[in-house]
C-alpha cells in the first residue's frame, strides 16, 4: 500500500481513460472533462475509438480511449497522458505508449487474468515487466469493488460490470480533486429515465473517490491551476453540437427558419441528432435516403427561404458536388459540413485528416467557385458555422465549412454567449424600388450578389434552374459571351468575399523571419509549438487559417514579409500547394502528417526547427 505524501500543483494535467469499446471510457471522459470545465479549468479533449461496431471483448482492436488535458492554457489533449486508466491488458498494451515516463498508470487488476493477457497476445503473465514499463502502477481492484459496492442493488452481473467505468472515474476524481456534484448531475441526467441505473451509478462513483482517499492510491494528489475567466454560464462542448447550435444562431438572426438535409456518416451524424431535437425552436432536420437526397432537399428549402445546411463527411461531399454545382449556378445559399475522416473511400471512419482541401475548393465540374471555411477548435465550429451562414445567405452562394473528426468529437469548454453578441444577419432581399421588372439575377452592383426573392412575393414570380442564364434577362442562354461573362461574374462574387470578412493576424513572435501557417483543426497543437518555440529562444510566428476562399485580403502581404515560410497540415501539402499557386514568388516549406491522428506538439517543434537550421 502506497502511502500520500504531497499534493502536487500543476499548470494542466492530461489523462487517458482506455478500454474496451463497450467498457463507458468516453461517458467517463466526457464527465471528468466536464466537472473540470465547471471548476474553471480550459479543456481539450481527444475522443480515440476503433471503427469496427464491436471488436472482440478483450482484443488490441477492440480498445477505446478518451484523453484529455485540464488546467489553465490548455490548447490540446497533449502529447503524453500523466495518468493513464487501463480496464484490461489490451488497454494497457495499446495506450501505454501514450504514457508520461513519470507518469501513473491506474489498473482494474481483476482483469489481468491469463485469459485477459492471453486476448492481449502477452507473452507471459507480468505485463508491467514485458512492456518494459518503469512508471509507477497502482494496481485497484476495480472490479470487486464494484460488485462490492452494487452487491444490495438487486441488478444482474452484466449490469453491474457496466459501472466499473464509474468507479474508475470516481478514483480519478479524488486524485484531482474534482467534486462529484456536478458528476452526480449529468449522471442523473443520463439516465433520467432509468433511476435505478442512475443511483447505481451514484454510489459507484463515491465508492471509487472514497477508495482513493482510504488507501492513497497516489503517491500524491494534484491541484490543477484554473485561469481567470470571463462571466458567464460555461459548458462542455464538442464540435458537433457547437456546429448545431452556431447554425440555428444564425437562423435566428437571419430570420429564416433552418433546414438540414442530411444522411448519417461518420463522424458527422450527430449535428443530424442534435438538429432534430431543436423542433423547439423551430428546426426541421430531415434524415433522407442518401447524399445526393440531403443536397437536394436543402437546395429545395434554401429556393423556398431557408437557410439550408447539409452535413457529411469527404465520401458525401464526393456525392453531393453535381449539387452544389446546381446551387452554384442558381446562386442559392446553401451550407456544406464535411466533418473530414480519413480516406480514400471508407478509409479511416473514425480518424481524422486534412485530405477533402482540394475537393471542397475544386470538386465540381465546369467552373464552381464556392466559398470554404473552417473552424479552429470545438469552440469555434460555433462562430464558424454562424459565419458559414452569414456569407451564404448575405452573398447568396454555397459555403463549405470544413470540421474534422478530431474537432468534431474534441470538446472544450465553452462560454455561452448572449444573443447581442452576434450581428444581424441581412439577407438581400428584392429592394422596394427594384421589384417592378426584377429579374432573378440583377445584382448589387458592390458585392454582384443577385437579390433574393422568396417563392409566393407578390410580382416576384420566378424560375432558376441548371441551365445556364442570360446575364440580363435571366432567360436560358447558349451564348459563348454570356456564359463567359455569368462565369467571370460568379467567380469575381465569391472573392469580393475577402471585403466582408476579418483581416488576417499574427501572432507569437510577429517580427520573427519565420511565419508558420495552419488552417482548421490544428490550431491548438500549432500555437502550442509556436509558444514552446519562443520560450526555447527561437523566434517564429504564427498565423492560423479559418477563411480558406476567398484568403483575407491581407494574405500576400503576411506571406512575402517572412523570409522563411512553413504549412504544418494534416494532409500531403494540400494548403501549402494553394498558397504557392496564389503566391509563386514564395516557396513554401512544408510539415505533414497523414496517420489518421491529430500532431503531436513535438513534431510541430521538431520540424520547425529542422527546417530554421537548414536541415
Amino acid at each position: 500500500m502506497l502511502e500520500q505524501t504531497s499534493v502536487k500543483t500543476l499548470d494542466k494535467v492530461v489523462v487517458r481513460f482506455s478500454g474496451d469499446s463497450g467498457d463507458g471510457m468516453q461517458l467517463a471522459g466526457n464527465i471528468f472533462t466536464n466537472v473540470s470545465a465547471g471548476v474553471g479549468n480550459s479543456v481539450s479533449t481527444f475522443p480515440d475509438y476503433p471503427a469496427e461496431v464491436r471488436a472482440p471483448q478483450g482484443s488490441l482492436s477492440g480498445v477505446s480511449g478518451f484523453q484529455v488535458s485540464v488546467g489553465a492554457g490548455v490548447h490540446t489533449p497533449g502529447d503524453e497522458c500523466d495518468v493513464l486508466v487501463a480496464m484490461n491488458p489490451a488497454a494497457l498494451k495499446q495506450h501505454v505508449k501514450f504514457l508520461k515516463p513519470n507518469g501513473v498508470i491506474i489498473l482494474d487488476i481483476d482483469a489481468f487474468k491469463p485469459e485477459g493477457l492471453k486476448k492481449a497476445l502477452f507473452q507471459t503473465e507480468d505485463p508491467i515487466k514485458e512492456l518494459g514499463i518503469t512508471a509507477q502502477v497502482v494496481e485497484v481492484p476495480v472490479t470487486t469493488m464494484t460488485k462490492a459496492a452494487l452487491a444490495d442493488s438487486g441488478m444482474d452481473n452484466k449490469a453491474v460490470l457496466k459501472c466499473r467505468n464509474i468507479f474508475a472515474l470516481g478514483l480519478v476524481c479524488w486524485l484531482f480533486d474534482r467534486p462529484l456534484e456536478n458528476a452526480l448531475r449529468m449522471l442523473k441526467n443520463k439516465f433520467a429515465k432509468k433511476p435505478a441505473v442512475y443511483e447505481a451509478n451514484a454510489k459507484v462513483i463515491q465508492a471509487g473517490f472514497d477508495y482513493g482517499h482510504n488507501i492513497h492510491a497516489s503517491v500524491s494528489t494534484y491541484r490543477i491551476e484554473t485561469e481567470p475567466i470571463k462571466k458567464g454560464t460555461y459548458t462542455d462542448i464538442n464540435g458537433n453540437t457547437a456546429t448545431a447550435w452556431g447554425l440555428i444562431m444564425a437562423s435566428e438572426k437571419a430570420g429564416r427558419p433552418l433546414f438540414l438535409g442530411s444522411y448519417p456518416i461518420t463522424p458527422a451524424t450527430d449535428i443530424l441528432h442534435e438538429l432534430a431535437k431543436r423542433k423547439d425552436l423551430g428546426v426541421k432536420a430531415c434524415q433522407m435516403e442518401d447524399e445526393i437526397a440531403g443536397v437536394c432537399s436543402a437546395i429545395g428549402a434554401s429556393f423556398a427561404g431557408n437557410l439550408a445546411v447539409t452535413s457529411t463527411s469527404g465520401p458525401g461531399l464526393a456525392l453531393k458536388s453535381e449539387g452544389i454545382g446546381l446551387a452554384v449556378i442558381a446562386e442559392l445559399p446553401l451550407v456544406v459540413i464535411d466533418v473530414q475522416r480519413g480516406g480514400p473511400s471508407t478509409g479511416l471512419p473514425t480518424k481524422t485528416e486534412q485530405t477533402d482541401l482540394m475537393q471542397a475548393l475544386y470538386g465540381r465540374n465546369g467552373e464552381s467557385p464556392v466559398a470554404v471555411v473552417a473552424p479552429a477548435s470545438p469552440t469555434d465550429c460555433f462562430d464558424m458555422a454562424f459565419e458559414a451562414s452569414r456569407i451564404a445567405l448575405e452573398h447568396m452562394t454555397p459555403v463549405i465549412l470544413l470540421s474534422d473528426a478530431f474537432i468534431g468529437n474534441g470538446s472544450s469548454a465553452w462560454r455561452i454567449p448572449e444573443y447581442d453578441e452576434y450581428p444581424e444577419i441581412k439577407c438581400p432581399f428584392v429592394p422596394e424600388e427594384k421589384k417592378e421588372g426584377w429579374k432573378p439575377y440583377l445584382r448589387n452592383p458592390e458585392n454582384l450578389v443577385r437579390y433574393w426573392a422568396i417563392p409566393g412575393t407578390e410580382g416576384l414570380m420566378h424560375r432558376l434552374g441548371g441551365l445556364e442564364k442570360d446575364a440580363v434577362t435571366s432567360a436560358i442562354s447558349n451564348d459563348p459571351v454570356n456564359h463567359e461573362k455569368m462565369v467571370g461574374i460568379r467567380r469575381e462574387k465569391v472573392a469580393r468575399i475577402a471585403n466582408d470578412i476579418p483581416a488576417q493576424e499574427v501572432l507569437c513572435d510577429a517580427e520573427a523571419d519565420t511565419l508558420l501557417i495552419g488552417w482548421g483543426g490544428t490550431y491548438g497543437h500549432l500555437l502550442t509549438a509556436s509558444q514552446e518555440l519562443n520560450k526555447a529562444g527561437k523566434r517564429v510566428a504564427f498565423t492560423h487559417f479559418r477563411y480558406i476562399n476567398p484568403l483575407p485580403a491581407n494574405t500576400e502581404e503576411i506571406i512575402n514579409k517572412y523570409k522563411t515560410v512553413i504549412v504544418a497540415e494534416l494532409n500531403t501539402g494540400m494548403f501549402a500547394d494553394y498558397l504557392q499557386a496564389k503566391f509563386p514568388g514564395k516557396v513554401i516549406r512544408r510539415i505533414n502528417k497523414i496517420q489518421g491522428q491529430p500532431f503531436m506538439v513535438k513534431e510541430i517543434v521538431d520540424g520547425v526547427t529542422k527546417i530554421m537550421e537548414g536541415k
